[in-house]
């Protein structure tokens, strides 16, 4: 809103600070409300003098004119004494010129009406002192006042006091929804403050403009800063503009609808004077075609095709998939159609271009960072392999491929090991006697003989005691199979002190 410094004031002369132009920059900066004197550079003509009414702004939004009687010279900004009532007031001249005629005609107020007050003097340094002391009671009085309209049980929000520039009278502000009688509340009032009161009521928006704020946009309220006539607004322009009937969204910080919902609705209202309404259904061969949508800048209308539903067969639902987009010219082609009788068969439904990832894309067109910069990316953590994959690509990763060989080179042709001579088979040795029937341990460095193995031919047959020692089976024991020559043999067993052979289990079965 312009420089920061505009709204305060010198103390010895009266101007503002900050920029120094005395509330012309046309920034927005240096006051509540300023308006920027086009007509300032305008030279009169001879033998005509300056408009003698001025505008005078004091707190909050309210304006006034006054009449310049005695043809002072002064500028945008100066701090005035004006006409009171009763006493004086102190303002801030806020237009002069001829500026100031068009804001009369505006207003509808004669230049010559007697309501217009009179404009005294230049404010002097003490009219100012007392000026500033007294806008410093202005927050304890308007705390005390509504702790004394809560004792008296009235129905009413005091939103702001504002004193008259000489200290003599106090105006203070309230809301209500019904008629309240304060008459109690004056007597108390001037009672306790020792000063002339005057109750002024102001509506919702009023009160929001005296207060300020920022609004959902992020800037600050337009009725506080240059919206000074407040225009009826209906849901009927949140319609036009197919804005969502959400009162929580519609509404301002005064609770009642936003001011900007009229300001767009000229341009929506050009833009449908030549759009078909939304209840007109069309008629086809197939079916009934409803209105679902309306892109109204894009003249694209969308469509839902309701097929003819005999008996035996369901209404198909209505579902986005379905919607058919008509141009607003082939849609009065067909409702002229349908006055005449004729159903096409045909809807002339338009190709939409799909809108691509980029199309979508931020674009950095007034040279600013993108507005993930402050996003961190997570980074993806890398699973570790497990298993025989992992195995594998282990043993990969530690052994790379070797490079391939010449082609004159051959390969080494593995030498075949040789086989080893079949072990002899040893006569079984009488069996001990043991005091026990548990089969003793066998050595831990004699290996077992066919393990491993699942043939079950190869095991040795279970001696029965009692029975002589060559009595063996008649089936032939098949020979063990060929081992590396520095192999022990496999048969090799180790005599034990019990009755009978120990007892092989075949683990690889």
């Amino acid at each position: 809103m312009g420089c920061s410094t505009c709204s305060t004031t010198d103390s010895t002369n009266g101007t503002p600070a900050g920029c120094k132009s005395n509330g012309t920059c046309g920034t927005g900066g240096c006051n509540k409300l300023n308006v920027y004197n086009w007509l300032s550079d305008m030279v009169l003509p001879e033998g005509h003098k300056p408009f003698d009414v001025l505008e005078i702004r004091f707190k909050g939004s309210r304006k006034e004119f006054f009449r310049n009687v005695n043809n002072l010279e002064l500028k945008v900004g100066d701090i005035v004494a004006v006409e009171g009532n009763p006493g004086h007031d102190i303002g801030e001249v806020s237009m002069v010129g001829e500026l100031v005629r068009f804001q009369l005609r505006k207003k509808n107020v004669s230049d010559t009406a007697a309501e217009i007050k009179t404009l005294y003097r230049v404010a002097k340094q003490a009219d100012i002192d007392k000026w500033n002391e007294v806008k410093g009671l202005e927050f304890t009085t308007m705390h005390r006042s509504r702790t004394i309209a809560l004792q008296l049980g009235l129905k009413m929000k005091l939103s702001d006091v504002e004193y008259q520039g000489d200290g003599k009278k106090a105006t203070f502000f309230y809301t209500a929804d019904e008629r309240v009688d304060f008459r109690e509340l004056i007597k108390k009032l001037a009672d306790e403050f020792k000063v002339r009161i005057e109750m002024r009521q102001i509506g919702m928006r009023q009160e929001a403009a005296r207060l300020g704020g920022i609004g959902s946009c992020g800037r600050e309220l337009c009725c506080s800063t240059w919206l000074t006539d407040f225009k009826i607004v209906s849901t009927s322009a949140a319609r036009y503009q197919n804005l969502s009937l959400n009162p929580l969204k519609l509404a301002g910080q005064c609770g009642k609808l936003k001011c900007c919902l009229n300001y767009e609705l000229d341009t929506y209202m050009d833009a449908l004077k030549d759009i078909p309404e939304s209840n007109i259904r069309l008629s086809l061969s197939k079916g009934t075609m409803v209105h679902r949508k309306t892109d109204i800048f894009k003249r694209v209308m969308w469509y839902n095709l309701i097929p003819e539903v005999k008996d035996s067969e369901e209404r198909t639902p209505f579902v986005p998939e379905n919607w058919v987009p008509l141009s607003v010219e082939r849609v009065k082609e067909i409702i002229e159609l349908n006055k005449r009788g004729q159903k096409p068969d045909d809807a002339g439904m338009l190709e939409m271009e799909d809108t691509t990832e980029e199309d979508m894309h931020y674009k950095d067109v007034v040279g600013q960072d993108s507005l993930t910069r402050m996003d961190r990316k997570k980074k993806k953590k890398k699973k570790k392999p497990t298993g025989k994959e992992g195995g594998e690509k282990a043993l990969a990763a530690n052994n790379p491929p070797a490079k391939q060989a010449a082609p004159q080179q051959s390969r080494p042709v593995p030498q075949q090991p040789k086989p080893a001579p079949a072990p002899q088979q040893k006569a079984p040795t009488p069996p001990a006697q043991t005091s026990g029937n548990r089969p003793p341990r066998e050595a831990p460095d004699a290996p077992k003989a066919n393990q491993g193995t699942g043939n079950a031919a190869a095991r040795p047959e279970r001696k029965v005691p009692g029975t002589p020692e060559n009595n063996v089976s008649a089936s032939p024991t098949p020979a063990a199979p060929a081992a590396p020559a520095n192999n022990p043999s496999t048969n090799s067993t180790t005599p034990t002190k019990s009755n009978r052979p120990p007892r092989k289990f075949d683990r690889g079965s």
